[in-house]
């Protein structure tokens, strides 16, 4: 019942963004029909819908079984890859050409994707990656490369990217 809601502070973050209403109408939804097997058979059809709509001409990667938190806004949405294992917290934003995502580790395996917490607003042309942790309150400048944690109330600037204190 949570994503129910989630649909409406969704809906409320990305106000005069109707790229962005879209794009988080069509994940929550999604996201609210893979919780079940049934479910998910029964409207197969919609998760090929979905990223063909979302990813082939929206060209945003956001898979649907993603972890995010109410009141996300995707700004500019266009060449925004997110992995499937990353977990968002409350009101973040997330804007164009940004990657997040695991990384190879040097046995060949893959890492964890980051996990955010709230309100983690990230820059245009950032790169998060790694099994990171961004605390609360923390905005990742344009172009910044973050591949370690950030603790709360930080911006984070630079490749790589440097923690200055708010």
């Amino acid at each position: 019942m949570a994503s129910v809601w989630n649909i409406f502070q969704d809906w409320r973050a990305n106000a005069g963004n109707p790229k962005g209403r879209l794009v988080l109408l069509h994940f929550r939804l999604a996201h609210l029909l893979r919780q079940s097997p049934i479910t998910f058979l029964l409207f197969i059809w919609y998760f090929l819908l979905y990223r063909i709509l979302v990813e082939w001409f929206l060209g945003i990667e956001l898979p649907w079984k993603t972890r995010i938190g109410p009141g996300f806004r995707v700004d500019h949405g266009q060449a925004l890859v997110v992995n499937d294992g990353t977990v968002f917290g409350a009101d973040c934003c997330v804007r164009n050409s940004t990657t997040i995502g695991n990384k190879q580790l040097k046995d060949g395996t893959y890492s964890r994707a980051p996990r955010f917490g709230d309100r983690v607003n990230i820059g245009a042309n950032a790169v998060v990656i790694g099994p990171i942790t961004i605390g609360n309150d923390v905005m990742i400048g344009a172009g910044a490369v973050v591949i370690k944690d950030v603790p709360s109330n930080s911006i984070v600037v630079g490749n790589p990217g440097r923690v200055i204190p708010r």
